[in-house]
């Protein structure tokens, strides 16, 4: 055999070796795209230097991620909104991790938190379920941050329990009347704008939150579509509640009962909540301090995550 020969030879297994894993990859990816999503979660948590915590709170089984370490940090929650999880805060966490220790959860019914068949998963129950969740803690955390869905549920656990927390953050809140844009309309027609049962609704929906949307490749796109589109009824349901049922407005009526200083956080070209609605928050609110972010839409904590952190720091130095 030549020298030319027997040195192919090795490259020819090389390659074969290399094509085949590959090929695996590949098929692993389309057989199990959740584990790619999984795996990118998991990078994002080692940067932030968040782990996975469990809580058992209110009938649930709740899931959270907790970062930051150090007692003597001031602790912030951060709740997150419709169709949203735990994870939408971890560009976040990695900012403010040094600083300061916290805990984002999925809420009852949403993410890998416990959902019951038959459970009430509104804004006045959840409500009521995140009262006793900080409870629960040893301590009372310095901020309590909900966004959009969140940011209902954050103001009425403060409207309807006083004292639980003495600084809270709106972050694109529903839970008010504000300039109607298409979403609201959407809503209000009985639809889903949100929905996402294929990639094309995925993508349209990511250029709905988002003022410029960030590319998700597959397979992480397609996992997302799959949890997405398991969830279609419940979600369904849930907005029922929040954008158009006897609820949708509780907390406009009882912003007045909210006496924890108040941060409103909002970007300008916001198309869910519009930021006309920061403006009715804080015509109905004992204190609060409005914050407006320019270049991003319904999702800031993902899109300007370092001037997000600024403005919680910002205002929990402020004088009580």
């Amino acid at each position: 055999m030549s020298q030319a020969r027997r040195a192919a030879r090795p490259r020819k297994i090389v390659l074969a070796t290399s094509l085949g894993l590959a090929l695996g990859v590949v098929g692993l990816a389309a057989s199990a795209p959740e584990r790619v999503l999984e795996a990118e979660f998991a990078r994002q948590r080692w940067l932030a230097g968040a782990e996975v915590t469990r809580f058992d709170v209110a009938g649930h089984r709740w899931a959270a991620l907790e970062a930051g370490q150090g007692a003597d940090k001031p602790l912030l929650l951060l709740v997150h909104g419709f169709t949203g999880s735990k994870e939408n805060w971890l560009p976040l966490m990695r900012e403010l991790a040094r600083t300061h220790r916290l805990i984002a959860p999925d809420l009852p019914g949403w993410g890998a938190s416990e959902r019951h068949p038959d459970g009430d998963y509104g804004p006045v129950a959840q409500a009521e379920r995140l009262a006793q969740f900080l409870r629960s803690l040893p301590e009372k955390p310095a901020l309590v941050v909900g966004h959009s869905m969140g940011g209902q549920i954050v103001g009425l656990m403060s409207a309807r329990h006083p004292g639980l927390v003495d600084r809270i953050a709106l972050m694109s809140s529903a839970g008010v009347r504000y300039r109607e844009n298409a979403f609201a309309s959407a809503v209000l027609a009985g639809e889903n704008p949100f929905q996402v049962t294929n990639r094309a609704e995925f993508k349209r929906y990511l250029g709905i939150v988002f003022a410029d949307p960030p590319f998700v490749p597959w397979p992480a796109n397609e996992a997302l579509v799959r949890r997405r589109r398991a969830d279609a009824s419940f979600e369904q349901q849930v907005l029922d509640g929040i954008g158009r049922g006897p609820d949708a407005f509780a907390l406009e009526a009882e912003l007045a009962d909210i006496r924890a200083a108040t941060l409103l956080l909002w970007c300008r070209d916001d198309r869910v909540i519009d930021v006309s609605a920061a403006e009715v928050f804080h015509r109905g609110l004992a204190r609060s301090v409005t914050v407006i972010l320019a270049g991003c839409g319904h999702m800031p904590m993902m899109a300007q995550p370092r001037q997000v952190a600024g403005a919680f720091t910002g205002f929990l130095a402020l004088q009580p």
